[in-house]
């Protein structure tokens, strides 16, 4: 009855996860909202700098002010759950997701429009302050014309300027309604009047009129009333805008990248799922149907949460499928252990989950501080990206330790798989007889003939000779280095038909607008990436946005800027690697000891310095999502580095005292035995992500997946050759200078804080 019980549970269960996801997957996925690299629109940040230069102190509340008065234009285009951010005290970032009319409305938000009513002298009479807040509406008049209706604060005030002007002459009893743009963005007055660009109408006073509505009507056109009233209930801006950086995406651009990547994503999902049912079976299945729960719950979170999902987001989860396969890999090899040595089924299952659960969770803190690092240091979409790993390694340790437990634990306590160690990918002729009294850290492995410590110093020789070659060929070569740290302007060009570079660059020639910059890229040659040293300006922007559309039917991606903003994310960049790199050494030092932190951060920098290496010998763009790359590798490379030192630490408290060099390398052998093929097929599952990613995903990922691809390959060299041995080298140090280890005496010491022997 037990049996039935227990696999009906896990039935049902897996019935109600199937339920659950069916029914609301639809809904909680078309709720999520969908940055503008995945549906088009665009980012610009504005410095925020006084209207003049001898004028008032820009204060908080004056930023403050103009980001409420920019949400007020916004809010006139009907663009949904825009986002505005205040940054730095001085800076404005505005996202806008799904704008069809770009030119326009980075042209409404800043606009500076004074509203004024003068008589024929240019005497002024009514200002914008006299004007109703909110009391500007687009409408139309008797005969259909789109107009602008207003409504005055005072109605007296009103009546006494009709009575001044109505008792002037014929021809002089003009109200003259103005419009002072700032100049280079004064669309809508010039529509209103191609011989002055300020005026908007005149209409003629005959009597006093003792009314708050007043009608502005011209050459308008609908969206261009729309726009108008905007703006004027928003208010002339009480500080200049300064555009430091900006981006846009066409929609055509985002739908592809859209589907590029969730088809990326499906793919490695597949191929991680066939491996774990292949390789681990009963509990690779398990830990397939907590992949479908974890991808649900990322989902649900980041909806409940009202996140904005991005592209770099997207590869954060798929990302995260790779972290949460390697938890539910650490505790099934753990399990392989035990049944190896004679253990029944319930036993390897429960001794399994007890010992694999510190390495899990200190590989889990360990990503999540570099994850929390790069969303402070972050901006933008790589903001995105870590909120969504963050997410994503939460919901990791929920699903793949709690949530694979209690599956697994269902079938394993139900007995109906007892004396079928298969199931759990482990051979009868590897098994040894339980009266033989092996211990999991006895068993042999594939890798026992490889002596690590014996050819170290070969190790380090050739990893320091890398490392002087990767030096003067970075001095050689140099970074190609890309315009978020180098400022200009990148342009992308989206066509039906493949491209050449000779095509590119007489186009460019044609309107004005060369470069010898030009790169051909994405699976048919039908993108075309040209960049340009200069920051260019609006008004350039709009003018080229319109010009490539004529002529490839669609709008480019165009990303500038400013060397500020270039200088500060390098900056910010080093200080993320920095801060990421202290966080780990302390919370290693405090978990293990200081040794392994700091071993763990050398083969970290030494990943880092790779990956740079080889961008620069290939010359692949480095943009401020490689950055995002290298954080992700200093998190999730030392996965194998903490699955490493937990193993060492079991082994040593197993040897209880350590007299000689030899005791201590035998340790470090045989735990980077033990651990190897766990690293292997951790890694290999992330590279099926990775390399599904690199391969379908969107064009604009590539050098991030790339990198990926490189990181977790010079990860796993470090943290065996590098990592581990370095460890060796610093405990050889102390054992020579203490005489013996007393590993008792040192774990009894750490409850105190003290990395020194009790004495």
């Amino acid at each position: 009855m037990k049996t039935r019980g227990r696999i009906i549970a896990f039935l049902l269960l897996i019935v109600v996860f199937a339920a659950s996801i069916g029914t609301t997957a639809q809904s909680v996925v078309s709720n999520i909202k969908l940055g503008l690299d995945l549906q088009g629109g665009f980012e610009v940040l504005y410095q925020v700098e006084p209207l003049k230069k001898d004028g008032p102190k820009v204060t908080e509340k004056m930023v403050t002010d103009t980001s409420t008065a920019l949400l007020n234009r916004i809010n006139v285009l009907g663009v949904s759950e825009p986002n505005i951010q205040v940054e730095d005290g001085n800076r404005i970032r505005v996202q806008l997701a799904g704008v069809e009319d770009q030119e326009s409305a980075r042209e409404l938000l800043s606009t500076q429009a004074n509203l004024s009513f003068r008589d024929v002298d240019d005497n002024l009479m009514l200002d914008g302050s006299d004007l109703k807040e909110g009391g500007a509406k687009d409408t139309f008049d008797a005969n259909g014309r789109p107009i602008v209706t207003l409504t005055l604060k005072d109605p007296s005030k009103f009546a006494d300027v009709t009575q001044q002007i109505s008792q002037k002459p014929v021809g002089k009893n003009l109200l003259v309604i103005w419009l002072d743009f700032e100049e280079g963005v004064d669309s809508f007055a010039k529509e209103a009047s191609k011989a002055n660009p300020k005026f908007v109408s005149s209409p003629t006073v005959d009597e006093r009129i003792n009314s708050t509505g007043v009608e502005i009507n011209g050459a308008f056109t609908v969206e261009e009333t729309k726009s108008l009233a905007g703006v004027l209930n928003a208010g002339a801006l009480p500080v200049k805008l300064i555009e430091t950086y900006s981006t846009s995406v066409g929609a055509q651009f985002g739908e592809k990248a859209l589907q590029s990547t969730i088809f990326a994503g499906v793919i490695g999902t597949i191929l991680v799922s066939l491996f774990m049912l292949l390789y681990y079976r009963l509990p690779g299945l398990v830990a397939v149907i907590t992949l479908g729960v974890f991808v649900y719950l990322n989902l649900l979170v980041f909806e409940l949460i009202n996140g904005v999902l991005t592209l770099p987001g997207i590869a954060a989860i798929v990302l995260g499928i790779g972290i949460a396969v390697d938890a539910n890999i650490i505790t099934a090899e753990r399990i392989k252990e035990e049944l190896r040595i004679g253990q029944s089924i319930k036993v390897a299952f429960q001794n399994g989950a007890k010992d694999s659960f510190s390495a899990i969770f200190d590989a889990h803190i360990t990503s999540l501080l570099a994850s929390v690092v790069l969303f402070y240091f972050g901006t933008s979409s790589v903001k995105g990206f870590a909120t969504t790993l963050i997410i994503s390694i939460l919901v990791s340790f929920l699903t793949a330790v709690w949530g694979s437990r209690i599956l697994l634990g269902l079938l394993v306590n139900s007995g109906f798989f007892d004396g079928k160690p298969w199931l759990f990918g482990v051979k009868k002729s590897t098994i040894h007889p339980a009266e033989d009294n092996y211990s999991t850290l006895d068993l042999p492995t594939k890798f026992d003939r490889f002596d690590f410590v014996k050819f170290r110093n070969k190790f380090f020789t050739a990893s320091i000779a890398f490392l002087v070659l990767g030096m003067i060929l970075l001095g050689v070569f140099r970074l190609n280095l890309g315009i978020d740290f180098t400022s200009g302007t990148r342009v992308e060009i989206l066509s039906e038909d493949s491209l050449t570079k000779e095509e590119i660059t007489s186009y460019l020639k044609s309107i004005d607008h060369p470069s010898e910059d030009i790169v051909i890229s994405g699976d048919k040659q039908e993108i075309g990436v040209i960049r340009y040293a200069e920051d260019f300006s609006q008004e350039e922007i709009n003018g080229l946005k319109s010009t490539i559309k004529k002529e490839y039917g669609v709008a480019p991606n165009i990303s500038t800027v400013s060397p500020t903003i270039g200088r500060e994310l390098a900056k910010n960049a080093l200080y993320a690697l920095i801060f990421a790199s202290i966080g780990i050494i302390i919370y290693t030092a405090f978990r293990f000891e200081w040794k392994m932190g700091i071993a763990a951060i050398v083969s970290l920098l030494y990943d880092a310095f790779f990956m740079i290496a080889v961008f620069s010998v290939f010359r692949l763009e480095v943009d401020i999502t490689f950055i995002a790359a290298i954080l992700t590798i200093v998190g999730y490379s030392i996965n194998d580095t903490i699955v490493t030192f937990d193993r060492i630490r079991e082994n040593m408290k197993r040897s209880k005292k350590i007299e000689t060099e030899e005791e201590l390398a035998s340790i470090v052998n045989k735990s980077l035995r033990q651990t190897l093929g766990r690293s292997v097929n951790t890694v290999l599952t992330v590279v099926f992500v990775v390399v599904a990613l690199l391969v379908f995903g969107a064009e604009s990922i590539q050098n991030f997946s790339l990198a990926l691809l490189i990181g977790l390959i010079s990860g796993t060299y470090s943290s065996i050759f590098i990592a581990a041995q370095l460890w060796f080298v610093l405990k050889k140090r102390e054992l020579k200078k203490r005489g013996a280890i007393d590993v008792e005496a040192d774990e009894n010491s750490k409850k105190w804080g003290s990395d020194e022997p009790v004495v």
